[in-house]
Parts: C-alpha cells; sequence; structure tokens
C-alpha cells in the first residue's frame, strides 16, 4: 500500500537548469530504485513515430530522501542533451520514462529534453503587458481550436495550423475583409479560449504536415488525450524534432494575442490521461496517481478508460504546480478545466484561491461540472459547488432553454420551442437564483466544439439537414474519399437568401441564440466561426475528423458580411455598457426588472445606470415567434433609442421609439436606450371637446390607439362651455390617433366605428369638437 503521508514541498520537481550544472528531482516514493540517463540525442523513431528503445544512455544512480523525492546534481551545460528516468520496483518491473515535471520534449513527447528556458523568451517577452481586465463579467470569450484557425487554404496563412499563424498581422482577402489574428481583434473578443495546447499523444508530429486534408487519426485531434502536461503541442510548431521551437512559437503567440489586446485561456486536462501503463505517471509510481476501486481496478468517470486521483497530495501538488507553470512561465491568463467534475472542490479551491492571490488576480477560471462516466469521487465539482467561491462552471440548464438537446431535434426557445421563456428570464439574470451566487460563477454559452456546432444544430431544428447535405455522424468515421464526395454535394447554405442573409429564418435564429448569451449577465462564450456561419457539415463529434470538416472557411467572412458586423456590434455593446456586466446578485435583484416574460418573448429592464452605465435605462427584448409582435415597454419622457434590432447592432441610436408600445419582429432582438440627460420630447396635444345632448357625461370616456401608443382609456378631465374636455398627447412621428367613445367598460358605444383623427405635419396643439350620435368632428385649432 501506497503511504500517501509521504509528500514534497518543494516546488523544483523536474530539471532546474543552469548552465554550471542542473539539479533533478523526481518523486518516486515507492521505487527500490531511480536512475537518471542522460542522451545526447532524441532517440531513433520507428514508422510510428515512437522512440522505443532507450537502454543507450548514461545512467546514474540517484539518492533518496524521506519526502519520496530522488535527486541528482550533474555539472557542466547540458543544454541540448535529452534525459529520462529509469525506475525499478521490488517486484523486478523497470521503466524508463519521460519526467512528469518535464518543460520540454522531443518529437511526439519521446525524450525529455534540456532547455534554458531564458532563452525561449522572443524579443519583448519581459515587457508584455496582459490586456486590462477589471471583473470576470467583463470577458468575452472565443473558443477556438489551434489548427483550425489557419489551416484552410482561403485562410491567407502562411503557417497554417501552426502557433506562428496568430503572429501574421495585416492579413486581407481580396475583398478587404481581416484575416487571422486582426480578424479576432476586430470583432472585438476580450478572450480566447484554446483547445488543449499542451503536448497530446495521438497526433504524429513527424507526419502532421504531409496533407492538409487527410482525416486519419494521426493528423488531427482536439487535444484532450495528455501526454506531457508542462509541454507545448509539437504538432503546432514549425519545427516538431527542435524541443525549443515549440516554446519560443507558443510564447510569440501569446505576445501577439496581448498586443492585439486578447487574452488567452488555455483548455487544461487533468482528469485523465490517454494511458496508464506508459503515461505520464504509473512509472512512478504505480495506481497513486490514478482512481481504484476496492478490487484495485481503474475506474472510468473520465469515459475512456481511467481518471486522475486528485483528492490525494501529491496529485493535488501535480496540477496545482502545472497550472501555475502556465501562468507563470507562458503569461497565460486563465484556465477551462474538462470535466471538472472529476476533480475535487478542494483542489480546485486552493487553485483558484492561490493563483489570483500569488500569481495574476486578473485570471479566470471555469469547467465542465459533469463527469463521463460513474466516479468513486465524493466531492466532485458539480454544479453548486462554484457558489460562492471564485471560479465558474458551464451554464447548461440555459444552455438547453436557448437551443434544446445538443445533436437532434430537440428545441429551445431561439430555436422554435414554446414555454421556455422562465428558464431564459433566469439565465438573462445571470442564473443567481438556480445555478450561481454571483454572475461571474457562470459560463453562458450555446456551442462549443462537443456536439453539433450552432448553424447545423439550427439546420437539424429546422429539417433542413438532409437539404444541406449534412453528414450525420462524427468522430471521423468518413474515410478519405467520402468526405470528399460529401463535401461536394454538401450545401450547409441552401436555405440562406443570399441577397438578405439577415432576413434568412435559420440566420435570425442563430443570432438569437448568441444573442440571448451576449446580453445576459454572466461570462458569455461562443463558438469559433459563429460570426460567419460556420459548419462542421453535421459532424457532431469532428475531434479527429481533420481539416476538412474543421477548418474555418474564411470566405464565409465576405459572404456573410452583415452577420459578422451583427455580431461585432453586440460585442461592442456589451464592452461598452457596464448594465450588461454586473458584479453581483444584489446588483441584479435591484436593476433588473422582467417586463414580459411569455408568448414566446422574454422582455425586461436594466435601469437606473446598472453597474455605473452611462445609459439611465436599457430595455432588452428577445421575440421567439415567427411573426412581430408589440410589446408594451414603460413610456420615457425623452423617447427610446433603438441600438439593437434584427438589421443591425451597435451603440448607438438608429430610430426612437415613442409612447408604450413598440414592434419586434420575428425571430429577432431589440435593445432600447434612455440616454442620461435626454431632453423631453415635445408632445402635441390633442383636445376632445365631446358635446352630448342635456349634458349628460357621467361615465363617458374615450377608448384611443395610435403610432407607439397601446390601446388604452383616457377620462375626461372636466367641463368647458359645456363640453367634456380630454386631452390625448400625440407622439412625435404620429400621423392619425384612433378613438372611441364609450360609456364606463363598452356598456355602450357612441358611435359603432372607429373614429379616427388625422394630424398632419404640423406642430402645434389641436381642438377637435365631437358631437354625440353624429359621424363628424370638426377640427377647431
Amino acid at each position: 500500500m501506497i503511504d500517501i503521508t509521504c509528500y514534497y514541498e518543494g516546488r523544483d520537481l523536474g530539471c532546474s537548469y543552469a548552465p554550471q550544472g542542473c539539479s533533478f528531482k523526481v518523486w518516486a516514493p515507492t521505487a527500490s530504485l531511480v536512475s537518471l540517463v542522460l542522451y545526447k540525442d532524441s532517440g531513433h523513431y520507428n514508422t510510428q513515430g515512437l522512440v522505443t528503445d532507450h537502454s543507450n544512455g548514461h545512467e546514474m544512480k540517484m539518492e533518496k530522501d524521506r519526502s519520496g523525492v530522488w535527486s541528482s546534481y550533474y555539472s557542466g551545460d547540458l543544454k541540448g542533451l535529452f534525459y529520462m528516468y529509469k525506475t525499478e520496483f521490488s517486484d523486478g518491473t523497470v521503466y524508463y520514462a519521460v519526467d512528469p515535471y518535464a518543460k520540454a520534449v522531443s518529437a511526439n513527447g519521446a525524450r525529455t529534453a534540456i532547455v534554458d528556458l531564458l532563452s525561449t523568451n522572443p524579443v519583448g517577452w519581459d515587457e508584455d503587458v496582459k490586456p486590462p481586465l477589471c471583473h470576470p463579467t467583463d470577458s468575452i470569450i472565443y473558443e477556438l481550436h489551434v489548427r483550425d484557425f489557419s489551416a484552410h487554404g482561403d485562410s491567407g496563412m502562411c503557417h497554417k495550423g501552426k502557433y506562428k499563424a496568430f503572429t501574421e498581422i495585416g492579413l486581407k482577402d481580396v475583398h478587404g475583409n481581416a484575416l487571422g489574428i486582426d480578424h479576432l481583434a476586430e470583432l472585438g473578443i476580450t478572450h480566447v479560449h484554446l483547445l488543449p495546447v499542451f503536448d497530446y499523444k495521438t497526433v504524429n508530429e513527424l507526419q502532421v504536415d504531409d496533407s492538409d486534408t487527410d482525416t486519419s487519426v494521426s493528423l488531427y485531434n482536439w487535444g484532450y488525450d495528455p501526454q506531457n502536461f508542462n509541454v507545448p503541442e509539437g504538432s503546432y510548431a514549425s519545427d516538431a524534432n527542435n524541443p525549443v521551437t515549440r516554446i519560443v512559437e507558443f510564447k510569440e503567440m501569446i505576445q501577439a494575442f496581448h498586443r492585439k489586446g486578447i487574452r488567452v485561456i488555455m483548455d487544461v486536462v487533468y482528469n485523465h490521461t490517454f494511458t496508464v501503463e506508459d503515461g505520464p505517471f504509473e512509472p512512478f509510481v504505480p495506481r497513486y496517481f490514478y482512481r481504484t476501486d476496492n478490487a484495485g481496478r481503474l475506474t472510468n468517470g473520465s469515459g475512456v478508460g481511467n481518471e486522475v486521483a486528485s483528492e490525494r497530495p501529491m496529485v493535488r501538488k501535480y496540477i496545482k504546480d502545472s497550472v501555475r507553470y502556465w501562468a507563470e512561465e507562458y503569461h497565460i491568463d486563465g484556465f477551462r478545466f474538462d470535466l471538472i467534475g472529476l476533480t475535487d472542490t478542494q483542489t480546485v479551491k486552493e487553485i483558484t484561491n492561490e493563483l489570483i492571490e500569488e500569481v495574476d488576480h486578473t485570471l479566470i477560471f471555469y469547467g465542465e461540472p459533469w463527469t463521463g462516466g460513474v466516479t468513486p469521487l465524493t466531492h466532485q465539482t458539480l454544479k453548486g459547488t462554484q457558489k460562492g467561491e471564485r471560479f465558474a462552471l458551464f451554464n447548461d440548464h440555459f444552455r438547453n432553454a436557448i437551443k434544446g438537446d445538443s445533436d437532434g431535434w430537440g428545441r429551445g426557445f431561439a430555436t422554435g420551442e414554446r414555454g421556455k421563456e422562465l428558464e431564459i428570464m433566469m439565465g438573462v439574470s445571470g442564473s443567481i437564483h438556480d445555478f450561481t451566487y454571483s454572475p461571474s460563477e457562470t459560463i453562458n454559452y450555446v456551442t462549443v466544439h462537443d456536439n453539433l456546432n450552432l448553424w447545423d444544430k439550427v439546420l437539424t431544428t429546422e429539417g433542413l439537414s438532409q437539404e444541406a447535405g449534412l453528414l450525420n455522424s462524427g468522430g471521423g468515421l468518413f474515410t478519405h474519399s467520402y468526405d470528399n464526395v460529401g463535401m461536394n454535394t454538401a450545401d450547409p447554405y441552401k436555405s440562406v437568401n443570399k441577397r438578405n442573409i439577415l432576413g434568412s429564418d435559420t440566420v435570425r435564429r442563430t443570432i438569437l441564440a448568441n444573442g440571448i448569451v451576449l446580453t445576459s449577465q454572466g461570462i458569455p462564450l461562443f463558438q469559433a466561426g459563429d460570426e460567419m456561419l460556420r459548419s462542421k457539415f453535421g459532424d457532431h463529434n469532428s475531434y479527429r475528423s481533420g481539416d476538412l470538416i474543421n477548418a474555418i472557411r474564411w470566405d464565409n467572412k465576405r459572404r456573410f458580411r452583415p452577420l459578422f458586423e451583427y455580431y461585432k456590434g453586440l460585442i461592442a455593446l456589451r464592452k461598452s455598457h457596464s448594465a450588461f456586466r454586473m458584479h453581483t446578485r444584489e446588483q441584479i435583484e435591484k436593476h433588473l426588472d422582467v417586463l414580459q416574460c411569455g408568448g414566446s418573448v422574454v422582455a425586461y429592464r436594466l435601469r437606473d445606470h446598472a453597474n455605473g452605465d452611462i445609459w439611465r435605462n436599457i430595455i432588452i427584448i428577445y421575440n421567439g415567434n415567427m411573426e412581430e409582435v408589440e410589446v408594451e415597454i414603460p413610456v420615457s419622457s425623452s423617447g427610446w433609442n433603438i441600438a439593437v434590432n434584427d438589421r443591425a447592432a451597435g451603440t448607438q441610436s438608429m430610430a426612437m421609439v415613442f409612447g408604450d408600445l413598440v414592434t419586434v419582429p420575428k425571430l429577432s432582438m431589440m435593445v432600447l436606450y434612455e440616454e442620461k440627460d435626454a431632453k423631453p420630447y415635445p408632445t402635441r396635444n390633442i383636445e376632445i371637446h365631446y358635446e352630448r345632448p342635456k349634458g349628460d357625461y357621467e361615465g363617458w370616456n374615450l377608448w384611443v390607439w395610435g403610432k407607439g401608443m397601446r390601446e388604452h382609456q383616457v377620462n375626461f378631465e372636466g367641463i368647458r362651455n359645456g363640453r367634456a374636455v380630454a386631452v390625448i398627447p400625440a407622439l412625435p412621428g404620429a400621423r392619425q390617433i384612433g378613438y372611441i367613445i364609450r360609456l364606463n367598460d363598452w356598456e355602450k358605444k357612441d358611435v359603432e366605428r372607429d373614429r379616427y383623427i388625422d394630424l398632419g405635419t404640423g406642430k402645434g396643439d389641436l381642438q377637435v369638437i365631437v358631437k354625440s350620435s353624429r359621424n363628424q368632428w370638426k377640427r377647431t385649432s
């Protein structure tokens, strides 16, 4: 049995390099002997890209201390050499293994490389400045796979599929549209969330550039198959054979993002490893790093055969050390934890608290609050455990309410399901009554890399997937030839009116879905390419489907430019107005009022300069109906400015709404605002002088309607010259007012048909005389 009380507190595990010599330390408390093995090269690779023989190195026995750490010091400058640890156990088992704390490796992680990290810093690295971030809810996150970003032929980037693609600036297509990292800066996102960029197992780094379209397993993967947790992935480097190159180019990528005002979030996978026996931990402390059942068998909470035992002290330390290393050495700005339900809550709390307090108070942390199978872990980081803490979780309640299920026909508010209004309103409110204590604890999103992406999901719920030729499968199950056949016949945009992009129902549903996300309280996240109708051709699990399915098609920016502009406008709106980024539940409860929540309409108001916003009041309306609707809104003395409608989004007024009614087009959203010091609009008063025989006016009133005005009752204010007088304020822009004179609540009408007053284009007040039981009226002024 492993003595789990054996613990090492130091932060110097691995190789500590200096020109005069290197210190090597590894924790292997149950090993009977550990040796340091030095090599002059990375070894002999077989046809699978593996090095299987490590017996030709120079071996030196290491010394063990009471904490279970084996150490060795070797004098001289070892930069450029490689090393392994040879571990031997009492049962005769012998391993040659890469250092679990490796900072650099040879191609495919075959051997640990010795590098001088100072020499890997690009020019200006010490002056690298993180873009400002005042609060987590100021974040707007864009989820992206490194290779997808630049792999397609129309990307305009030279370094296709590489870290260096993000350093290419000034790129434009032939129509003048910005490409690459300039596109992201133009879009306005604050954070890019990169799918795993640590060294992962299933891509052969020596063959990855052989083909731009091959879908075989060896050339493409999302990266959720960890191998070396503290080393950048080599397939994204220009030279995987040089251990230094991937480090330098990774740092150059981070530097480029920061210069463009974009922070970087790293997707990390500490819940499992790709393999166990030849993985990063088993050769040092067998079974300690993995959870097992009572019979000693590996448990499978990850769904891939193993799960890392984060609750054990040295495992927890390893994860904390690793996250800290990425934050400090690579200037990473945040971390997204894969299947965080498999990481115990204490570990997650320690990571977030220690790094925020000791490394960078602007770091953000979030994760998936679920598992991939049954786990024996008691204190799982599931929904609710983030309440009152400093990390957020993916909000699947809100996600499902907006879009429905992930891969099927199931619908949500934006995809046509009725009865979802309350769930939408709860999500809009930062989920403070069902998911969080504060809005910074929820990641609001509709789709990410998993499952159907947004465009393909909408096509599916609309019954258009077959017409569009979607492939209806996933996980790289297509052969290369079948992919090409399918791609040649598929047209994901067949339903889009190319002359009226924003008028297409399918497009409007995608805008409504992410529009809800971008105007809700919490931290918004959306998937790369949503802003230009990215399709994965129906592949709901494209983790190894290759560039043909996954690569972003940059020509879509030109084709669907109005959609890009709409996203850009929504992002600018959120960034410019703090009312959308409240910090606490108390703020939300004080400043958010529900105006309507039913009939496939959600409308609410952010009032009284919420969170210090420069706008006095803001109204947000979502219409999930297939027809336009009239929505009642509070009357503003200065009128409401429209900043977002079904045709455009931004921060400037496109039109004005006066009165207490606004018409919202089908499948769309609207944002209206009231400025801080706006002057009251001039009203034009219409005086109705109503004359009845014998002066009998008891119980009589007016029922009126008009542009921007809901139907409502207007009472007579008094008697003047024997006539009852009522005043109707005419709103700016109104050309006609309708009215009926009635007794009480429709007991009787003076004249059966509706009457109208034509206001013309004048600006002065009007006086109208109406005589009982006569279908006439007289304008007197």
